[in-house]
């Protein structure tokens, strides 16, 4: 469960300092949850506040009863979270030793580590690729191996902020294909409202505050009414 208790966090602007998301009750239970919103609404905060990337200036966030500013190392070993760009997460030259070097902790014997590494790429359909640069990756072949990555640390939530934006519709629908295997509970902020409705809830939210919570096809539908009303007063 990850609970949100009144939070707020403020950023910096031109006028001065202003909040930029307030959340004063939220909880998180089901096991798909999306995130959409126009850019700069707050959805990529709320995200970050999941596993401490961003910490509320008042208020609290836990996950599972863990406090995010006070034993946020705590949370990220539970909760993993996937960038929107890959190259920004994959930090190591081939996939086979980013993963490796998640799986340092668990496993001490190199051996054993390597072929850990590799059972978890062939899961993913990447163990051809295990060797090659993830610069000779394609997006969607990328996208995986960081998933492949993150989820070498057993996370038991899955936060991913908008993990379609940079791919293909192949790529997108073969991510959205893994996605729906996994047995994480799953948290994603996207502007892809196909890929939104995969998920049994889903939070719109716009000006820094949820302004809907509810079913994905009634979430989308009002986000869309939000969008026209905003692009037609404009």
């Amino acid at each position: 469960m990850i609970r949100f208790r009144n939070v707020q966090v403020a950023g910096e602007t031109e006028a001065g300092t202003r909040p930029i998301l307030t959340v004063p009750d939220l909880a998180l239970s089901e096991d798909r949850i999306s995130v959409i919103g126009a850019n700069g609404s707050g959805k990529s905060t709320l995200l970050k506040l999941i596993n401490g990337l961003a910490l509320p200036d008042t208020g609290t966030v836990d996950v599972d009863g863990l406090d995010t500013t006070a034993q946020g190392a705590a949370v990220r070993r539970r909760v993993a979270f996937v960038f929107t760009d890959p190259l920004s997460q994959l930090v190591m030259p081939t996939p086979l030793e980013d993963v490796e070097l998640s799986l340092r902790r668990q496993y001490r014997n190199r051996t054993e580590r390597r072929s850990a590494a590799l059972d978890l790429l062939r899961d993913f359909g990447l163990e051809p690729l295990a060797g090659q640069s993830i610069y000779q990756l394609s997006g969607g072949e990328r996208q995986l191996a960081a998933l492949a990555s993150v989820l070498a640390v057993n996370p038991s939530v899955l936060v991913l902020d908008e993990p379609s934006t940079l791919l293909d519709l192949r790529n997108t629908m073969l991510l959205r294909r893994r996605l729906a295997s996994l047995p994480q509970q799953l948290i994603t902020a996207t502007h892809d409202l196909d890929l939104a409705q995969d998920s049994v809830r889903t939070l719109v939210v716009d000006n820094g505050q949820v302004v809907y919570d509810g079913e994905p096809a009634a979430a989308v539908s009002f986000y869309r009414e939000l969008a026209a009303h905003v692009a037609g007063s404009s």
